[in-house]
């Protein structure tokens, strides 16, 4: 039901916002997610172009997410990337029921618009908050996602 593309997508800029202000570069991410770095740019591109992130060119560019956490929901992420497609006519194309679905698509449908609901429901801030402090992806053993996951940000000298 969910594509390979929104996975890497939902993967990747759940990342961005756990990590606020502080930019990624592909191979970052990549490392972070998962996720196949050429793939992973060109997927960022059209995550860009949906004004989801935002990308800085320079030796401290790369990208970020460009909403807060709080306004973004899985919904927008699934809709910018490939989204879920809902049953409007018959898909068997028998034209004496055009959109007057049978009882099956038309429960089909229902369950596809319960899914979107949920997604349009369910913000980025919602699971940040709900992985109580650790990263929100799942880390395997044994990877670097954690230390990439949590930056560190070096103390001001205090004189």
């Amino acid at each position: 039901m969910i594509s390979q593309t929104v996975e890497y997508s939902l993967r990747a800029v759940l990342a961005l916002a756990h990590r606020g202000d502080d930019p990624c570069t592909v191979p970052q991410l990549a490392a972070l997610t998962e996720v196949p770095a050429p793939y992973l740019a060109k997927l960022m591109q059209r995550l860009v172009r949906c004004k989801i992130v935002r990308s800085r060119r320079g030796r401290h560019g790369g990208f970020s997410i460009a909403r807060p956490a709080k306004d973004l929901t899985i919904w927008d992420i699934v809709d910018a990337v490939d989204p879920l497609p809902r049953i409007r006519e018959c898909p068997l194309k028998i034209d004496s029921h055009g959109a007057n679905l049978c009882p099956l698509h038309r429960r089909l449908d229902e369950a596809l618009a319960m899914v979107e609901q949920s997604l349009r429901n369910t913000t980025l801030a919602e699971l940040l908050t709900a992985a109580n402090g650790r990263p929100p992806l799942c880390p395997r053993e044994g990877t670097a996602l954690v230390a990439l996951a949590l930056p560190t940000k070096k103390p001001k000298n205090k004189r």
